[in-house]
């Protein structure tokens, strides 16, 4: 089985035979939550490619000691796949980023569509991209994974068609494209950008401004997926198809 993982803010400078504290949230989650006691394995990531196996010496209320007894360096995974989600309505977006972050992407870049139908506005912005972040951070540590996905802040179509004009492979799924994405060529160097639309589907503007940016419309299959489902199923095509998943 696979030892639980939790986040530092940085290994840097760690070495094998050295103590690390753990604090706060993550300390009580280990301790209160998982009952890490002395003696137990755990692993501990900075998120960004560094994993250290280290066994429990100490524990507190809100702190973790332990020390470590192996370091590994993980290269980043490549192809690098970004994925625009358009925000979904309700609770369907931290079910998108759940699901994308298990399967490996990269970074996720909220998008405000023309047609969502949840709109981040004021503090309810501030507030919807942490959620959306602290998911990802969570379903990182669920997948052991050792590169936590960046979310970015809200982006506007302008933005989404930027990103598309600077990737290998721009893609933007759509029920009505004539090119499946199944046998698509796909290149072993990223990032690989990817659009999924909102529950209304992409407006005409939307589809002219990505196609002009250099996208290739594509389409899953006959059946029609969920916004929230829509990008892991592409996502998963997608990366059976390149080095990760042989």
């Amino acid at each position: 089985m696979s030892l639980h993982v939790h986040l530092v803010p940085s290994l840097a400078g760690t070495a094998v035979g050295a103590p690390v504290r753990v604090e706060g949230a993550e300390a009580h989650h280990a301790v209160a939550v998982r009952r890490l006691a002395v003696g137990e394995p755990v692993v501990l990531t900075d998120g960004l490619g560094a994993l250290a196996t280290c066994e429990v010496t100490a524990t507190g209320k809100q702190r973790l000691d332990v020390v470590v007894r192996s370091l590994t360096t993980v290269p980043r995974p490549e192809p690098e796949l970004v994925v625009v989600q358009a925000l979904p309505k309700g609770d369907r977006g931290e079910l998108a980023v759940e699901m994308l972050t298990e399967v490996g992407v990269a970074r996720i870049v909220p998008w405000a569509a023309t047609r969502s139908v949840s709109v981040w506005r004021g503090d309810r912005a501030a507030k919807s991209l942490e959620k959306w972040r602290a998911t990802a951070r969570e379903a990182a540590k669920q997948a052991r994974r050792a590169w936590f996905p960046e979310v970015a802040p809200l982006a506007s179509t302008a933005d989404v068609a930027g990103f598309l004009s600077q990737a290998p492979l721009a893609l933007v799924l759509h029920e009505e494209a004539a090119e499946p994405l199944a046998g698509l060529p796909v290149p072993d160097a990223g990032p690989l950008v990817l659009v999924v639309g909102p529950e209304g589907g992409l407006a005409p503007e939307e589809l002219t401004a990505f196609a002009d940016a250099g996208a290739r419309t594509v389409r899953l299959g006959a059946e029609v997926l969920r916004t929230s489902t829509a990008g892991v199923a592409a996502c998963s095509a997608l990366l059976a198809r390149t080095p990760r998943w042989r």
